[in-house]
């Protein structure tokens, strides 16, 4: 699946455009601030329904209109699939083939994108949402019930928590339990499936951008050896003590080492960042021998982010993935980007895009 057309409407600083892809290699051009970043996330947003910069999606209609709008045109070698997102401060609607599409992971499965930008080390640093997310977005993709157990899950924490939180009586609190144990080993178990595919993919990348293996560890969300169930009954007096539910695949984390390091507090910025690049990496090879659509990958400036000898070895990287590509620089001639198989190349400048070649 490539995006060969996108039209914007109203999108941070690009008020309109109309551009044409390859379906391999996009290079994108510009001074800092001229809106090369915001393609990227116009991109991401068609496929994501979200940006990878900020929650705020408000943020993004450009200063004095009342809504934004994204228009692509998908080929998946078999014909062309128009799709479409809109969004207001009155709400979100997105539409594939003149239909409706009912939920963010509908979109997420009509266009696949994956970024890699500026802030990727936050997968690395920040806390567990972040890397659930991260591994949760892989499983999503090769699982196909993966989201009714999330959701189902979803739906028994949401009620345990309220139950909790209004003081019920335990019978009240407890009805919930069946449910969320079913939901939540059914997702424990999916992610668990998949980590054990993922890590291997992980390892290798990270001894290709950083001479050093990864080790990635996944905690379910309670202790490890016990049965959830043991688990929500020795935690019953803290959930009660403080209205929520402690033991469960909402508490999940992934744990990072990095040549034996913990890599959220050892580890430099910059080890940081090609750690999350890896990971990030990892997964979409996994993805690959897993089946998985082809997503389309977004990276973001990485020539201010990487040294020369970094960036040449991410560009390799990348290329031995299938999918479709999409690079800002703010200097195209770098060496590593004339590796860059015969790409399409464009230029912004204050939000106005200009197709190169």
């Amino acid at each position: 699946m490539s995006l060969r057309r996108l039209e914007v409407r109203d999108f941070r600083c690009i008020e309109s455009a109309d551009l044409e892809f390859d379906s391999r290699c996009n290079l994108v051009s510009g001074a800092n601030a001229s809106g090369k970043t915001s393609l990227l996330e116009a991109i991401f947003f068609l496929g994501r329904g979200r940006s990878f910069r900020t929650p705020r999606n408000e943020t993004l209609i450009r200063t004095g209109a009342h809504e934004l709008l994204l228009a692509g045109r998908l080929d998946s070698g078999a014909g062309v699939r128009p799709v479409g997102v809109r969004y207001s401060r009155d709400g979100f609607e997105a539409k594939a083939s003149g239909s409706r599409v009912g939920s963010l992971a509908e979109l997420a499965t009509i266009l696949p994108v994956q970024a890699i930008d500026p802030e990727v080390h936050r997968l690395v640093e920040e806390g567990p949402q972040e890397r659930r997310r991260y591994l949760d977005w892989g499983v999503f993709h090769v699982e196909p019930n993966f989201v009714e157990h999330w959701r189902r899950y979803q739906r028994a924490l949401k009620q345990r928590n309220a139950a909790l939180r209004s003081d019920s009586p335990e019978p009240v609190v407890r009805a919930w339990d069946p449910e969320l144990l079913e939901a939540g080993r059914a997702l424990a178990f999916s992610r668990r499936q998949y980590f054990e595919r993922l890590q291997p993919r992980v390892a290798e990348m990270g001894e290709r951008l950083l001479g050093l293996r990864i080790e990635l560890s996944l905690s379910d969300g309670w202790a490890a050896g016990t049965d959830l169930a043991e688990a929500l009954a020795s935690s019953w007096a803290r959930d009660q003590e403080r209205g929520t539910t402690h033991a469960g695949p909402h508490r999940a984390d992934l744990g990072i080492r990095v040549g034996g390091q913990f890599a959220r507090h050892r580890v430099s910025r910059g080890q940081q960042k090609l750690t999350a690049a890896a990971m990030l990496l990892g997964q979409l090879k996994c993805d690959e021998d897993l089946g998985s659509p082809t997503a389309a990958l977004l990276v973001d400036d990485p020539a201010a982010e990487l040294d020369e000898s970094n960036l040449e070895k991410l560009v390799s990287v990348i290329l031995e993935l299938p999918g479709q590509l999409f690079v800002t620089a703010l200097d195209p001639s770098v060496v590593a980007f004339g590796r860059l198989p015969a790409a399409r190349r464009f230029h912004v400048e204050h939000g106005k895009i200009t197709r190169l070649l």
